[in-house]
């Protein structure tokens, strides 16, 4: 007959052994969760936030946004609203920017000209990254005669200086005495710039797209047989749009510069358009006699331009982690 102390007691050391695997597989458990790999993105996130230059610039981008959205919660001025007897008056506590040639409040323009500025960079930008990301994958993926063919295209219009091709472009949509609508007149400036810009975005998304088709798990979707289109959407394109994210961010603010550049060059946007690129084009001449209205518009462009130059510094490093 066994002994019941030695029943009990196997029982007790069998009890003791399943609670310890028990404990173990819970520590092991917990560990394998804390092993978890991040992702790039939630890597690059969790550096962004530790970056004061990222909470600034984005704190400016989110003032101008909604000075862009909602203008009338910084000013009740009708920006539009003439008062010849105030022409070219200093700033006041009555008009803080003061007033331009017209009679205009500075500042009520500077607030709605905050819409058109970003519009205009906002759609450029776009257009800029889907033409030049959608030539650069197809000139990287396909990497024979199509690439050489795209690659010189690219060259061509890379060729061409800027403020010329704009010239040229828009002055053959508008004859000099036309005067085309806001709708119009907006169109064709986020055209021009983006059919002048895109080769930069093409180059690298092609240079992106080179270095991740050699990767093992595109060579492994190759041979199982994957398609070029799902290779392309499915692996390709979401490890190569990090590049071209740091591009767009930095590019929206030079464009933002550029709409003013064309403005002020008599090119851009228009009267009755109201954006800081034509309340600095509307002061070139007025500078020594009234100062203001072109050093508030000014800053705003600078201030703007600034703001998305720093996120993409911001995120091109986070996003690269050879740079940390």
């Amino acid at each position: 007959m066994s002994d019941p102390g030695s029943v009990s007691g196997g029982t007790g050391l069998e009890a003791s052994a399943a609670a310890g695997v028990d404990q173990l597989s819970h520590v092991d458990d917990s560990s394998q969760k804390q092993r978890k790999p991040r992702s790039l993105w939630s890597d690059a996130w969790g550096e962004l936030r530790t970056k004061p230059s990222f909470i600034i610039s984005l704190v400016i981008i989110a003032i101008i946004v909604l000075m862009a959205i909602w203008p009338t919660l910084f000013t009740s001025v009708d920006p539009r609203a003439a008062d010849l007897d105030k022409s070219l008056q200093s700033p006041s506590g009555d008009a803080w920017f003061g007033y331009d040639l017209q009679g205009y409040d500075v500042y009520a323009r500077a607030m709605h000209g905050a819409r058109a500025s970003l519009l205009v960079g906002i759609f450029a930008t776009l257009l800029t990254v889907l033409i030049g990301s959608t030539v650069g994958i197809i000139a990287g993926y396909a990497k024979t005669w199509i690439d050489s063919l795209l690659s010189r295209f690219a060259d061509i219009f890379a060729g061409i200086p800027f403020v010329l091709g704009a010239i040229v472009i828009l002055t053959t949509l508008n004859a000099p005495t036309e005067n085309p609508g806001v709708f119009q007149i907006i169109t064709q400036v986020v055209l021009s710039i983006a059919v002048l810009s895109w080769p930069v975005a093409m180059r690298i998304m092609r240079s992106a797209t080179l270095v991740a088709k050699q990767q093992d798990y595109v060579k492994a979707a190759r041979g199982l047989g994957a398609s070029p289109l799902r290779i392309v959407f499915r692996h390709l394109l979401p490890n190569t749009v990090a590049p071209v994210l740091v591009y767009a961010t930095i590019a929206l603010g030079a464009f933002i510069g550029a709409e003013a550049t064309l403005a002020f060059l008599g090119i851009g946007l228009r009267p009755p358009v109201v954006s800081w690129g034509v309340m600095i084009s509307e002061s070139r001449d007025y500078f020594q006699s009234a100062p203001h209205m072109l050093l508030f518009p000014a800053g705003f462009v600078t201030i703007t331009v600034l703001a998305f130059v720093m996120l993409g510094d911001a995120v091109r490093d986070a996003l690269d982690p050879k740079s940390r």
